[in-house]
């Protein structure tokens, strides 16, 4: 027998789910004949789709059973089984790139780290919340014959060895014929958890957590028989099918209650908590296909990371093919669950063939056009109630409702803004952005492109936004104020792929974006263009000393048209030129090669540190303010300055004359 030590983030996952999660353990027995339910759907596909499999014997089922006195539970499946290279892989180490980034978020605090847990899906680890010793036996179908023990206590490690095919035990878990295939979770429950080796509570919890899976799932029990005196004559062997085993989302909507879907969801979605959101669509005529999808309450833990997993089973006349293809849904949706079933397509459809399918790619642009009509719904909904004078329960539901996707799913919805040409205009209008008009700020109030087209001024031209990294940064631009103090709201854009979406994105339908922390977007402002250019002429000496004194640092020097009395400069970038945040997201992909972006500096002629350059010679007192003007600008604006020392230092300077 040999030992193996666990992978660090597995040990820590065990640690957590042993030790702070008792309150939601149940969970432990859904995850486990989820899992498999996913070993019966694998090796059913190939039954039909692989050659090699095509004469195998396959009875897909589960079966449960348990010994009470010895508080035993023990998990059965035919389906597609294990060697030792997958127990390795599946029970021994968690292969995800953002493991740890999670485990990291995780705190001491129960309540909180159960829902974090949803987002990961606990699987197999789950069943160490009751036992205190588990002993899988696996058989790989269609495989070498060899048949795998693996044996862990949830501490820092786990046995595997060999067992022959006419041991007593592979006897005893069918794993010994010829075609024989599959795993038994043999569950040793902890002092804490004997009640889940009892008939009534795994009926219970099957029913609750299972009854839609799409196997027979069977109840193995002992059941006594009395005489009249209540003595017990004998002891019968019995078994009873405790699930309804049919395709939840092939049954019709007017059959299904609310908690049908949240059920199913939380054994698809591997999540403690209700969806926000599920759509359920069965289509007929040229093409027929069944989609049942599902928003979570919380974005998924890998939303970000490369490796994400899809979170969309595909399935062709209930036969499961693949939960692993990221073409089923464009990226911007990764963080929807649930299930397609085509009657169209073939069984034996491979992988390339997906990715080209046109049967498929219908679906696709189907689905992608009720997803984003449910969401646009949703905003709708809340926006309506937002303007109610006295929300009902329901109304202010459907505001906690649409705040809770937003602040989950709106940054993945401005990337299909960017990259979905075809659905963009719908996008559009869901995608919402913090604001300067009161309506469209604080922790969970949002604004959309079209509200704020309502609350323009008559005649304005352009929807005006300000991007940077920091929200509480950009409201206290000094750019800002020249817009609202002109009656113009501004949008406020802190997400760091703002940059790069509302540019590709350009227009909301005849209203240009503009940044207003870009050169040439100050011309709605009502500056008297005579009066600018003749002011320009006269302080021409000044931004000329400036632009002297910092030589390559700026672009340009201009007088501003925009900056209020209280602020002496600001800066913008060219039109052409990509802004600050766009640079360092590029600087982090590696792109080091690119030149550094020059600013234009704008300064405003009636401040004092301004009038000083005007009235004054002493180079070396221009070059101080200079430096100044600059980098408190780049600082207000929430850029790195280069050189903060010589900043320092020219502001003693200034200080001490």
């Amino acid at each position: 027998m040999a030992k193996h030590e666990f992978q660090t983030e597995v040990n820590q996952l065990l640690q957590l789910l042993i030790h702070s999660l008792y309150s939601n353990k149940d969970i432990f027995l859904r995850e486990i004949v989820s899992n498999a339910s996913d070993a019966l759907d694998k090796l059913k596909y190939l039954t039909v789709s692989d050659d090699s499999f095509k004469n195998i014997t396959f009875t897909p089922k589960i079966d449960i059973s348990f010994d009470e006195k010895a508080g035993v539970l023990t998990v059965q499946d035919t389906g597609i089984g294990m060697t030792d290279e997958d127990l390795q892989n599946n029970l021994g180490t968690i292969a995800r790139s953002g493991t740890k980034a999670f485990l990291q978020k995780l705190s001491s605090d129960a309540a909180k780290d159960s829902s974090l847990i949803g987002q990961f899906g606990v699987g197999f680890y789950s069943a160490f919340m009751a036992a205190k010793k588990i002993d899988v036996y696996t058989k790989k179908a269609a495989g070498d014959g060899k048949i795998w023990h693996w044996s862990s206590d949830g501490t820092n490690s786990y046995d595997l060895d060999e067992i022959t095919a006419d041991s007593d035990t592979a006897k005893k878990y069918g794993l010994d014929g010829a075609d024989a295939s599959g795993s038994a979770i043999v569950m040793q429950l902890n002092d804490e958890s004997k009640e889940y080796a009892s008939r009534w509570k795994i009926e219970e919890l099957i029913k609750r957590y299972s009854d839609h899976i799409a196997f027979p799932i069977y109840l193995h029990y002992e059941q006594n028989k009395y005489d009249d005196k209540g003595n017990i004559t004998s002891t019968e062997n019995k078994v009873d099918q405790v699930n309804s085993a049919s395709a939840l989302w092939k049954r019709p909507k007017s059959e299904l209650k609310p908690e049908d879907y949240n059920e199913f969801y939380k054994t698809i979605g591997h999540d403690g908590e209700e969806p926000l959101h599920y759509v359920h669509t069965h289509a007929e005529g040229t093409q027929e296909y069944t989609t049942l999808f599902f928003i979570p309450q919380r974005a998924p833990f890998d939303m970000y990371q490369a490796d994400y997993k899809s979170g969309v089973k595909l399935y062709v006349k209930r036969v499961f093919i693949t939960d692993d293809d990221r073409e089923l849904l464009p990226a911007y949706l990764r963080f929807v669950r649930g299930v397609i079933d085509s009657e169209d397509l073939p069984l034996n459809v491979s992988r390339e063939i997906l990715q080209q399918n046109r049967i498929l790619e219908t679906i696709k642009s189907q689905s992608v056009k009720k997803l984003l009509g449910e969401f646009k719904k949703m905003g709708e909904a809340a926006d309506k109630a937002r303007k109610a004078e006295k929300p009902t329960d329901d109304e202010k539901k459907a505001i906690e409702k649409w705040n809770k996707f937003v602040s989950a799913f709106n940054r993945p919805m401005k990337e299909g803004l960017y990259s979905d040409y075809a659905n963009r205009d719908e996008i559009a209008e869901i995608v919402r952005f913090k604001s300067t008009d009161a309506s469209g700020t604080g922790d969970d109030n949002w604004t959309s492109f079209a509200d704020y087209v309502q609350r323009m001024k008559p005649d304005q031209k352009a929807i005006y936004y300000i991007t940077g990294s920091d929200e509480k940064n950009l409201r206290e631009n000094p750019l800002l104020k020249a817009y609202t103090s002109k009656g113009f709201e501004v949008l406020i854009m802190a997400d760091d792929i703002d940059d790069i979406v509302i540019p590709g994105y350009g227009k909301y339908k005849d209203f240009e974006l503009k940044a207003v922390n870009r050169a040439g977007s100050d011309e709605e402002l009502g500056v008297d263009k005579e009066e600018a250019k003749k002011k320009e002429e006269e302080f021409k000496p000044v931004t000329d000393k400036i632009k002297k004194a910092l030589g390559d640092e700026v672009k340009e020097v201009k007088l501003s048209k925009r900056l209020g009395e209280e602020s002496p400069s600001c800066i913008v970038v060219d039109e052409n030129d990509p802004s600050f945040q766009m640079e360092r997201m590029m600087r982090a992909m590696g792109q080091e090669g690119m030149s550094g972006i020059k600013p234009i500096l704008e300064i405003n002629a009636d401040h004092p540190l301004v009038t000083k350059i005007r009235e004054s010679d002493d180079e070396a007192l221009i070059k101080d303010v200079s430096n100044v003007l600059l980098d408190q600008a780049l600082l207000i604006a929430g850029v790195e300055i280069k050189e903060p020392a010589e900043f320092v230092k020219s502001l003693n300077n200034l200080l001490s004359k």
